[in-house]
């Protein structure tokens, strides 16, 4: 079993920067993919970026350029993701939450979609203002 435990949002201006924390621990040798979602209320959640196993990377449009993803793999039972977001904009305000998955590398597709992940976090808010 995989617990994550997401931490660093909070308030900023529009123009600042924040980084996010994911502290995922248990059985995480197996784990394949880790991501970062966000979710504004009433709306669909929205893929952020992903981290795959081999270290590649992949954002959605709307953050490339502004958030990097990148993680550390402190053992075989606990790793730490992390989004570094700047030039924040108020359209970034939303609950965002940390994904995992232990699908295969013959299965990466749709990374940044909702349905790709099995394990999630509870979400920390960040919020934006103009």
């Amino acid at each position: 079993q995989v617990h994550l435990a997401e931490s660093g949002g909070g308030s900023v201006q529009s123009g600042g920067s924040l980084r996010l924390s994911c502290v995922a621990s248990g059985d995480t040798y197996d784990i394949t993919l880790m991501a970062w979602f966000r979710q504004d209320p009433g709306k669909e959640r929205e893929g952020v970026a992903v981290i795959r196993g081999d270290g590649s990377t992949e954002y959605a449009d709307s953050v490339k350029g502004r958030f990097t993803i990148s993680r550390h793999i402190a053992s075989a039972r606990q790793r730490t993701l992390s989004l570094h977001m700047n030039s924040l904009k108020p359209e970034d305000t939303a609950m965002y939450y940390c994904a995992a998955d232990r699908r295969s590398p013959g299965n990466w597709t749709r990374l940044l979609a909702e349905s790709s992940y099995r394990i999630w976090g509870q979400g920390t808010q960040v919020t934006v203002s103009s």
